[in-house]
């Protein structure tokens, strides 16, 4: 029978070539060295049998070889120790940091005197402080919307959506009746009730509200300028008020889908945003369009960015061809 170096010899390894070799085999359990030291007396009468037929072997050269299926359940089973090391670890470490995060949170919303006001004048910064805090809501979340979402904002809301359902968060959502007649809207209702979120209908909202795990509420500064900028408030005394604000539109609102949907095509218009689309069906420009409804022209400016936001357009002449398929304007 030929020892381990023997074969390395035959097989004319380098002496860097065996040892790697030798120990890709014992770790792979291929083989297992029986040398004295490591294996005692029975061990060691087996090498003095070889040492007496063909002389004294290198230590760790005599091994036992191992058969491979052997070996192979031996490195699966090691493995999966391994890996339930891993998990157990892994669930230890996530443990300690929910509770770090969990006391971290409360910690930071007592502070200050249990309140604390921040004022958002960048757009991307809102959309930053949105997406911190949606990630990290353990229970609920609330809004309310007056306008459409723009494409790209939809689709960020839906991914959303889906996150927060799976985690287990109850998502809830408001919208006014006119919004809900424009199909790219009706749309993205149906998604959102196909995803878990709760989606209620409603006459009129009054502002757009974001409220997350009675911790976080997010309103605009002027509700009749979206642009202008957003109120984050933070912590439960601040809080609760727009909770109350919000419970009570939402128990006077609609389930979406219930039968009681307004048909595509209604409007819900004043009589000063009606005229103010028929005059810009008809090509007027906002100058001529605000002389004749005799208010200021940023006063219509924002009133057709607002409308143009419901239907979904990007440009004052599709407003006007959009407003038409609505049947908003004669």
């Amino acid at each position: 029978m030929s020892s381990l170096g023997e074969v390395g010899a035959q097989l004319r390894l380098s002496p860097e070539e065996y040892e790697r070799c030798r120990c890709e085999l014992t770790d792979l359990g291929l083989i297992v060295p029986t040398n004295p030291a490591q294996h005692g007396p029975r061990a060691e009468l087996r090498t003095g049998l070889r040492e007496g037929e063909g002389g004294r072997q290198q230590d760790g050269d005599t091994v036992a070889v191992i058969d491979p299926e052997i070996a192979l359940l031996r490195l699966l089973h090691r493995e999966r120790e391994q890996l339930r090391e891993h998990l157990d670890e892994a669930d230890r470490a996530y443990g300690t940091l929910e509770t770090l995060a969990g006391a971290f949170l409360r910690a930071g919303s007592l502070t200050r005197s249990d309140a604390d006001v921040e004022l958002l004048s960048d757009y991307r910064r809102i959309q930053q402080v949105l997406e911190d805090i949606t990630d990290v809501i353990q229970h609920s979340l609330a809004s309310m919307h007056p306008t459409s979402l723009v494409r790209e904002v939809a689709e960020r809301v839906l991914s959303r959506d889906r996150r927060q359902i799976e985690n287990g968060v109850r998502v809830r959502a408001m919208y006014s009746e006119r919004v809900v007649s424009v199909p790219e809207v009706a749309e993205l209702l149906r998604r959102r009730v196909e995803t878990g979120v709760e989606v209620r209908i409603t006459p009129a909202v009054p502002m757009t509200m974001i409220i997350a795990d009675a911790q976080f509420a997010m309103v605009p500064v002027d509700p009749a300028e979206p642009m202008a900028g957003a109120v984050l408030a933070r912590g439960p005394a601040l809080v609760r008020s727009y909770i109350a604000l919000y419970e009570h539109c939402w128990h006077t609102a609609s389930p979406y889908g219930d039968g009681t949907t307004p048909e595509q095509g209604g409007d819900g218009l004043s009589e000063q945003q009606r005229a103010a689309l028929t005059m810009l069906a008809s090509g007027m420009k906002d100058e001529k369009i605000a002389r004749g409804l005799g208010v200021s022209l940023r006063t219509v400016s924002r009133m057709l960015s607002e409308l143009m936001q419901e239907m979904g357009a990007t440009s004052r002449f599709e407003a006007g061809v959009r407003a038409h398929r609505l049947g908003w304007v004669d």
